[in-house]
């Protein structure tokens, strides 16, 4: 197709993200004029790094019926919108489109470049791509012990997105009976490396006072602290946050 009739084709394109997690593809890669609204969760700086942008654009609850008015042409949902959601889309000339939930890194990639192709600009998936294979490319080849946790001391499964990406970070999430990290095995088997989720931290909570235990305090583990609102998706994000990650544990 030529040069000129992609450009047309990706301008007339107007897409609905009904997710925090699709919302998170769509603001990465799409040209302001193409996004019809956002979920009103990315617009919560305690939700998304994204917030900034996504509050340039209108807000949807997450639902069909919010969506309409903003006349987009596709929806991003994921996980499964909901059969009669889709078909009522299609009866409207609306496509839909259901990305995958990030089980492994692979569906990132994936849905990365589902969403570029559908706004008509496969070449815009491409930086996200190559930063994610340098990453892959340069893995350490030793990885630390470590144990992600966040609130109440809720950490990551083995094997899981998560971890996957821990491992790009030279970290080796530890395995932990469900995927929670117990005071009694902090305090006799601290992991090497400690990632601490930030997410909501200034939130007064239950799992918030676990975190503040002394045995978690005192902890002789390296502590780096992570930005906990790119793990809720664990999408496109998490590639700068390991980047980060990776050179705060050297």
């Amino acid at each position: 197709m030529p040069a000129s009739a992609l450009l047309a084709a990706s301008a007339a394109v107007r897409v609905a993200s009904l997710n925090l997690c699709t919302d998170e593809y769509l603001l990465l890669l799409a040209e302001p004029r193409q996004v019809a609204s956002v979920s009103f969760l990315s617009q919560d700086p305690r939700d998304s790094a994204l917030w900034r942008t996504a509050r340039r654009f209108p807000a949807n609850r997450g639902s069909f019926e919010s969506v309409v008015t903003t006349k987009p042409n596709v929806m991003l949902t994921m996980g499964g919108g909901g059969r009669a959601t889709t078909l009522i889309a299609r009866r409207l000339g609306i496509r839909a489109i259901d990305l995958k939930p990030a089980m492994t890194i692979e569906d990132v990639s994936g849905n990365l470049r589902t969403v570029a192709l559908a706004l008509g600009a496969p070449r815009q998936a491409a930086p996200w791509l190559q930063r994610l294979q340098r990453l892959r490319a340069t893995t350490p080849r030793r990885t630390a012990d470590a144990v992600w946790i966040s609130g109440g001391g809720q950490s990551l499964a083995v094997p899981s997105a998560g971890a996957e990406w821990m491992r790009l970070a030279g970290l080796a999430q530890r395995p932990l009976p469900g995927g929670r990290m117990s005071l009694e095995t902090m305090l006799v088997r601290p992991p090497r490396v400690l990632v601490q989720s930030d997410y909501r931290a200034g939130q007064v909570s239950r799992g918030s006072t676990w975190l503040d235990h002394p045995i978690v305090r005192r902890a002789p583990s390296r502590r780096v602290t992570t930005d906990g609102r790119a793990w809720t998706c664990m999408g496109p994000l998490m590639i700068r946050e390991m980047e980060r990650l990776r050179a705060a544990v050297r």
